[in-house]
């Protein structure tokens, strides 16, 4: 019985790795090309023989053993040869990277993003650069993007300076010219991960009003830290930002994406929000933060998510230079 149990262990090993090992290399740099796709076979097929070899006890170790030398020149191949880029030709809307410069208590923002919108894929790429007075940071709110089902949502955080003073971040993947967004590529070093620094009614405007393949149901939650907690996290968005800049670095579907980096940039202040799984399961994260004090508790949260859908507001704001003003007209101010 003990022995029937470790065989079913390596058995369950093998097919673990051989699947990582064969969607590794299928996808390899960005490009699936045939010569990738044969090598995957083939190493699909060593795997397989592997399995095979298991069910024989005087094989058993020499086939364990040429697997393992297989498998760890694949994974030596994947981490040592596939590197992050900043030079791919890439989509138009992800071409420029943000970065900022810090001068005391002023922030200078290059590269703010501000598309101009005639449909989903039919638009002008447009920038700017601003100025922002740290001592001016009011409030950092959340959006929650969700497009299918409750569990899973696109988050963005949205620094506050002032009532006419919005500026959005969203952390995604950075995408090629042509190429689509897949889970699955997601987790095999196929995307550069990329902080989208946004005019609200660029970055949220987009999912409120043009998104309809699927539909997105945007959400706004208004939160409001102590002044010294959304200064830190602000600065520690830039010191990321800039990072990118010089050194790309690669997105990861599980553990590093729009909701995970919110969480990690947000352990530079004391009293953080403890990891959950609510946070890999991003659409959970409003219900979380309502949960663990940070939002208004003084409505049932069902309610106070009802209240925080803006897609009404957004559609009837539309381009509107108080879209921001307009989206949070009906929503309870952050206590």
């Amino acid at each position: 019985m003990l022995n029937f149990f470790k065989v079913s262990l390596l058995a369950l090993m093998v097919i673990t790795t051989t699947i990582w090992a064969v969607l590794a290399i299928y996808f390899g740099d960005s490009h699936s090309g045939m010569v990738q796709t044969s090598i995957a076979t083939v190493v699909g097929l060593l795997g397989l023989m592997t399995l095979v070899g298991l069910g024989f006890a005087r094989w058993r170790k020499r086939v364990l053993a040429a697997y393992a030398i297989l498998f760890i020149a694949i994974l030596g191949w994947w981490l040592l040869a596939i590197k992050p880029s900043n030079e791919r030709q890439w989509q138009p809307d992800l071409a420029k990277l943000p970065f900022a410069t810090v001068d005391g208590d002023s922030v200078t923002v290059h590269n703010i993003r501000n598309i101009e919108y005639r449909s989903e894929f039919d638009f002008t790429p447009t920038y700017y650069d601003k100025t922002f007075d740290l001592n001016k940071l009011d409030s950092v709110d959340l959006f929650a993007v969700y497009w299918m089902g409750p569990a899973i949502a696109h988050t963005i955080l949205s620094f506050n300076f002032g009532d006419k003073d919005h500026l959005a971040v969203s952390i995604e993947a950075r995408k090629e010219l042509n190429e689509g967004y897949s889970t699955i590529k997601g987790f095999f070093r196929q995307y550069e991960l990329t902080y989208i620094v946004a005019d609200e009614r660029d970055v949220i405007r987009l999912r409120t009003n043009y998104r309809n393949d699927p539909p997105e149901q945007v959400y706004l939650y208004r939160q409001k830290p102590s002044k010294e907690n959304a200064r830190r996290l602000f600065l520690e968005y830039i010191r990321n930002i800039n990072k990118l800049y010089d050194k790309p670095e690669f997105y990861n579907t599980l553990l590093d994406n729009c909701t995970t980096d919110i969480w990690f940039n947000s352990l530079v202040n004391q009293g953080h929000l403890p990891f959950s799984w609510k946070i890999l399961l991003s659409g959970y994260v409003p219900e979380y933060l309502y949960e663990s004090g940070r939002l208004d508790s003084q409505l049932p949260f069902d309610q106070l998510q009802r209240q925080a859908l803006i897609n009404p507001s957004a559609q009837a704001a539309d381009q509107s230079p108080n879209f921001s003003q307009r989206i949070r007209a009906n929503l309870e101010q952050p206590q």
